[in-house]
C-alpha cells in the first residue's frame, strides 16, 4: 500500500476557507472517483509560524499505476481548480510513501 501525501501551506486568513473547500469540494470529488482511498486531513503543528498554517492531506493508493491514472483522470484538473479558487495563496508539495508492515 502506498500513501500519497500533499502538504499545504497558506496564510492564516485563508486557512478556514481552505479547510472548508477541501472537505466540501476537493475530497468528495476524489472519493467519488474511487482511485484514492481513506483520506486523512491533518494540521501540521511542528512547522508552524505566526502568519501561516500547514496541513497534510493523505490518501491510500494501491500502486503507482493507479496514482498515475488518478493524475490523468482528475488530479491535474483539481489542481487547476484549487489554483482558480485560491490563486497563489496556497503552496504545496507532494510525497509518495510506502507502508512498511
Amino acid at each position: 500500500m502506498l500513501i500519497y501525501n500533499t502538504t499545504y501551506q497558506l496564510e492564516n486568513d485563508n486557512a478556514r476557507n481552505f479547510v472548508i473547500w477541501i472537505h466540501e469540494v476537493y475530497m468528495p470529488q476524489i472519493v467519488e472517483n474511487g482511485l484514492l482511498k481513506n483520506p486523512r486531513l491533518t494540521r501540521i503543528l511542528s512547522h508552524h509560524d505566526q502568519e501561516t498554517e500547514c496541513f497534510s492531506l493523505q490518501w491510500e493508493v494501491e500502486d503507482t499505476k493507479t496514482l498515475h491514472a488518478w493524475f490523468v483522470q482528475q488530479g491535474d484538473q483539481l489542481s487547476k481548480e484549487m489554483q482558480k479558487v485560491f490563486e497563489n495563496k496556497v503552496m504545496s508539495f507532494s510525497t509518495l510513501m510506502e507502508t512498511i508492515e
